[in-house]
C-alpha cells in the first residue's frame, strides 16, 4: 500500500501524462494545490458519496482556481467520481473533460469555474443555502493568490461575514506566483491574514504541501459565526524542479529535453513515455 508521499508522486505522474496526451494544461497549478485537493477527497476531510453525488448532506467543493481542474478530476478519479478510462479522454475529442471543471459534464462538479473570483460568491450562496435549510455540512471555496485581486473576491469577504457563515472555508493556495510574474510585483502588500481579520473572518496558516498538517486544520470546525480562510503555503510547480516558483510555466507543456527531467523527478518510464 502507498504511503502518502508514493500516493502523491503517483498522481503527479497521472497528471503530467494526462495533460501530455491531452496536449496541455496547467500543470504547475495542478501541482501547488494538489495535496489540498488530495487531504479534502482521499483524506476523507469532506463528507461525500460518489455514488451519491447529490446527497444534500454533502460537502461541497468550488475549485475556484479552475485552471488546476486537471488536479481536481486526477484526485476525483482515485476517489471513485470517474473511471480511469474516462480521465484518459481529457481534452480528446468528444470528451467531456474540458481544461476547466464544469457541473454540466461530470457529477460531483458543484459548479463550472475558470473566470476567476467567481469561486466565492458562489461558495457563499451554497454555505447560506446550507444554513437555511439547517443541514450540518461545510462549503470549501479554493482559489489562488493571484485571484484575490478581483474585486468580487472582497464584496463575497464581505458577505460571508455579514451572513455569519461559519460554514465556510475559503482555502488559498498561496504559491506567490500568477500568470506571468510573482503577486507582490503585481499588487505589493500581500498581507492576507491581517486584511481577512480586518474583514473578520478567522485566519489559519498551514504549509501546504503536508498532508498531515492539512487535514488537522481543515478537519477542525470555524469559530461560531466567523467564515475562515485557511492560508496553504505552497509552492507553484511542486515536484518539478523545472516548474518550482517559476512563472514561465503557469501554462506550457515541457519540450522534448524538458521532459526527459520530468520524466526522471517523476519517476516515469520510457514505456510511459511513448
Amino acid at each position: 500500500m502507498l504511503n502518502y508521499d508514493d500516493e502523491l508522486k503517483d498522481l503527479r505522474r497521472q497528471i503530467f501524462l494526462t495533460a501530455r496526451k491531452g496536449g496541455t494544461s496547467h500543470l504547475a497549478s495542478c501541482f501547488s494545490c494538489l495535496e489540498i485537493l488530495y487531504t479534502l477527497y482521499i483524506r476523507h476531510v469532506m463528507n461525500f458519496d460518489p455514488e451519491n453525488p447529490d446527497m444534500p448532506e454533502r460537502d461541497r467543493l468550488i475549485l475556484s482556481k479552475g485552471h488546476a481542474g486537471l488536479a481536481l478530476y486526477t484526485v476525483m478519479c482515485r476517489a471513485g467520481y470517474l473511471t480511469p478510462e474516462k480521465l484518459a479522454t481529457y481534452l480528446q475529442p468528444r470528451t467531456e473533460l474540458g481544461g476547466e471543471p464544469s457541473r454540466r459534464d461530470l457529477k460531483g462538479i458543484e459548479t463550472s469555474t475558470g473566470s476567476l473570483g467567481h469561486g466565492l460568491p458562489a461558495g457563499i450562496g451554497m454555505a447560506l443555502a446550507q444554513k437555511m435549510d439547517a443541514i450540518p455540512a461545510r462549503t470549501f471555496v479554493l482559489v489562488g493568490d493571484g485571484e484575490l485581486q478581483e474585486g468580487s473576491v472582497w464584496e463575497g469577504v464581505i458577505s460571508a461575514r455579514a451572513f455569519g457563515l461559519d460554514n465556510l472555508v475559503m482555502i488559498l493556495d498561496c504559491n506567490g506566483l500568477q500568470k506571468m510574474c510573482t503577486v507582490e510585483e503585481t499588487i505589493s502588500f500581500v498581507e492576507w491574514r491581517r486584511k481577512f481579520e480586518a474583514f473578520g473572518w478567522s485566519v489559519d496558516e498551514v504549509d501546504g504541501h503536508n498532508v498531515d498538517e492539512l487535514e488537522r486544520v481543515l478537519s477542525t470546525g470555524n469559530v461560531t459565526g466567523l467564515p475562515r480562510l485557511v492560508i496553504a503555503h505552497t509552492v507553484k510547480g511542486k515536484g518539478v524542479s523545472l516548474m518550482e516558483n517559476n512563472p514561465l510555466w503557469h501554462f506550457r507543456m515541457p519540450n522534448r529535453k524538458e521532459s526527459k527531467i520530468f520524466a526522471a523527478e517523476l519517476g516515469l518510464t520510457q514505456e510511459e513515455m511513448n
